[in-house]
């Protein structure tokens, strides 16, 4: 807690601001009588908290806007959003991961039609590189995270093993912590709705495999993958992770992991944040992800962003567009939000002012700079996404790993 204490406190000196009591220009007399709707990702305990204030700012920084937020999980949040396409009703404004699919279908507007150039500016172009399709960027980085292993010191330590670099001695330690303490899972895994695309990506990254080749082509069922999905199913089937992979979401696994229950897990920087919110008091360490034997650590690097929805807007709507997302992006305000869940900032000022005030934070700033992303600018992402997930599932239940990433691929090779 004193850290992120200090952190806030080192951001207000860099940005000479007291937390967001800055007046944002007022709205223009022609945006009265505007309703801006917004469905946001809920990240955390702190989200809907965090966005109720924001509501409550704008509106009264920009008189005559009717800002309505609905804050979803990550859980339902994807099928709320088709749902309320299918019904005609989509939301102005969506914060969540994918964009590729909503632009394939023409639902999108460009983001330079509706961000000002001064808002524009502040963005790394590496992540707004990453929501460009045809020439086109076509929405804005929210926030970043990067992925690393997270292990109990004090449960490795009485279990007599080292922090393992390998899968060979990721196993080896997950056994030995297994027979220290048969109440003790080694291992959180997630494969949910809610996270289960990550657990795919840091098995087959960290073996070789991809989800596309260097062409763009999807090679879901390459011999990589299918092995790293043997091998977490593995570990798995043999006691040493979680129960209820399929359900047990990351936050779940890190809940375990505060109250030690969970001795190694995978997960974003915002943990140390989640447990000290949490009132955890654990001894924990961190370490570059496991990889297969030959193969180099990669850590995952999951980027969320805004898209704006093409809903035939008049002048006075994308002024207010415009205004909602000079008000996010202030610099003050969004190195709140950033810090409310231990995220990392997308904007160079929140970056820099992030980097000066913490070393540990510039050090996952570099992290998060060289990771690997999901593909997210194909078009089939968000429905390959979801079909990897139901793929783990289904070889959690018993279901042969080399079939399941067979017919996946078979869906969407060509």
């Amino acid at each position: 807690m004193k850290k992120v204490i200090a952190l806030l406190l080192a951001l207000v000196m860099v940005f000479g601001l007291v937390a967001c009591g800055d007046k944002a220009p007022a709205a223009d007399e022609g945006t009265e009588g505007v309703t801006l709707n917004v469905i946001a990702a809920e990240y955390g305990t702190e989200t809907k908290a965090w966005w109720t204030g924001f509501e409550a700012d704008f509106e009264a920084a920009n008189e005559g806007i009717d800002l309505v937020v609905d804050v979803i999980s990550w859980n339902d949040i994807k099928t709320v959003v088709n749902t309320r396409i299918a019904n005609d009703d989509a939301p102005d404004i969506l914060n969540i991961d994918g964009f590729a699919s909503y632009q394939d279908e023409g639902l999108l507007l460009p983001a330079q039609d509706y961000i000002s150039e001064e808002t524009y500016a502040k963005f790394y172009d590496a992540f707004l590189a990453e929501s460009v399709v045809d020439g086109t960027v076509w929405a804005v980085p929210d926030l970043a995270s990067a992925r690393a292993m997270y292990y109990n010191k004090d449960i490795l330590a009485a279990a007599g093993v080292e922090v393992p670099t390998t899968w060979a001695e990721l196993r080896a330690a997950c056994e030995a912590i297994k027979a220290y303490d048969a109440e003790i899972y080694p291992w959180g895994v997630d494969m949910t709705t809610d996270e289960g695309q990550a657990c795919f990506a840091y098995y087959i990254w960290n073996n070789g495999g991809d989800f596309i080749d260097a062409e763009g082509n999807w090679t879901l069922n390459s011999a990589e993958n299918v092995e790293a999905i043997e091998y977490i199913i593995g570990l798995y089937n043999d006691g040493l992770t979680n129960t209820d992979p399929a359900n047990e979401t990351r936050y779940i696994n890190q809940d375990m992991f505060g109250a030690g229950k969970v001795a190694m897990m995978i997960g974003p920087n915002s943990i140390p944040t989640y447990l000290t919110t949490g009132g955890y008091d654990v001894n924990w360490g961190v370490a570059s992800i496991p990889a297969n034997e030959g193969k180099a650590s990669v850590s995952a690097g999951v980027m969320d962003r805004f898209m704006c929805f093409d809903n035939g807007y008049t002048e006075a709507e994308m002024a207010a567009i415009e205004l909602f997302f000079d008000f996010f992006y202030e610099d003050a305000r969004y190195s709140d939000w950033v810090l409310m869940e231990g995220f990392l900032p997308a904007t160079s000022a929140g970056g820099e002012a992030m980097a000066a005030a913490d070393p540990e934070n510039a050090a996952w700033i570099e992290i998060v700079g060289s990771a690997k992303f999901y593909p997210t600018a194909k078009a089939e992402w968000l429905e390959v996404s979801q079909a990897v997930i139901a793929a783990q599932q289904s070889a959690l239940q018993g279901g042969n790993v080399q079939e399941l990433l067979d017919a996946l691929q078979a869906d969407y090779a060509g």
